[in-house]
């Protein structure tokens, strides 16, 4: 079986995995690292649907052909991953508040009349995670977000005031977007019940700048959402020196990679991002079939996988 496939794999026909054949999938470039197959498929066996679940990869350029090819073959719907989240958006209608406040989404499925409806199962995957891997809710935790400005950064930054976490710091290479997305999100943090305002609870940085160690050293969480970890060359998107044992950490990279090693060796607790792909990825299922899919099933896939 093929790990991967391309517009040219699609051109004839879809292909049939273990006699069943393809209906879903998931896109990005890169893609043949995604476990998005392993644990879409074991919901679709445990629910007894035919189909199988692949990955395509998306040349630059080529994103809208292949989300065309896919219908065209009578697919279900489809995961979408960087880089093309905000393309998917745009060639869908929003199907629920965070897509539209972040014109990015995760997840499309293709209607019966040719239309598609785009998801951001981002957000609620990134909150059930974070409840499951400490324990805690978002709405009690001073946030760090590395990498606020990505599409899936964003769908977490808007997540995080939508929850009214005590403090959130959005870090992003300086950019007009982090001021504009500082702006969106402020007043999720006017509360009147509260003595800090939203100007304290609420702060945007680049990474170098020089107030930024001091907000992460009052942070509870630090949650990775840039791209680095990705490569295994990739560096730690922050210095060591700023990371704590009293920190949480959570890296939306599903696998092992600087920023997660050094803080595990600094004695922080730290979860990497295979819960928030589980959590995602039954929300995209019960989009996909309007019921939730076994999830200690596709829990055993992607400890598998």
């Amino acid at each position: 079986m093929q790990t991967q496939y391309t517009l040219d794999d699609l051109a004839a026909e879809a292909p049939v995995i273990g006699g069943k054949p393809a209906r879903l999938a998931v896109i990005g470039n890169p893609i043949s690292h995604s476990k998005s197959p392993q644990m879409q498929q074991a919901a679709l066996d445990y629910a007894r649907i035919e189909a199988s679940y692949i990955r395509v990869l998306a040349e630059h350029g080529n994103f809208p052909s292949v989300v065309a090819r896919l219908q065209e073959l009578g697919f279900i719907g489809c995961n979408v991953t960087v880089p093309y989240k905000t393309e998917a958006y745009a060639l869908s209608t929003p199907g629920d508040p965070l897509a539209m406040v972040t014109q990015a989404v995760n997840t499309l499925a293709f209607n019966t009349d040719g239309t598609i409806t785009g998801f951001n199962t981002d957000g609620m995957g990134f909150a059930r995670a974070i409840r499951e891997c400490f324990s805690v809710d978002l709405r009690d935790l001073k946030i760090v977000l590395l990498g606020a400005c990505g599409g899936a950064g964003t769908a977490l930054a808007h997540t995080c005031a939508l929850q009214h976490c005590e403090r959130l710091t959005l870090v992003n290479r300086p950019r007009p977007e982090l001021a504009r997305l500082r702006d969106a999100l402020a007043l999720s943090f006017v509360d009147e019940e509260r003595l800090a305002g939203s100007a304290e609870r609420l702060t945007a940085f680049g990474f170098d700048h020089p107030a930024l160690r001091d907000y992460i050293g009052e942070a509870d969480l630090i949650v990775n959402a840039t791209a680095l970890g990705l490569k295994p060359t990739d560096p730690s998107p922050i210095s060591s020196s700023l990371i704590s044992a009293h920190h949480l950490v959570y890296d939306l990279q599903t696998h092992d990679d600087a920023f997660q090693m050094q803080a595990r060796d600094l004695g922080a607790r730290v979860e990497n991002g295979l819960s928030m792909l589980l959590h995602q990825g039954a929300l995209a299922f019960e989009r996909w079939f309007g019921k939730t899919p076994s999830i200690a099933a596709m829990r055993r896939a992607l400890e598998k996988a």
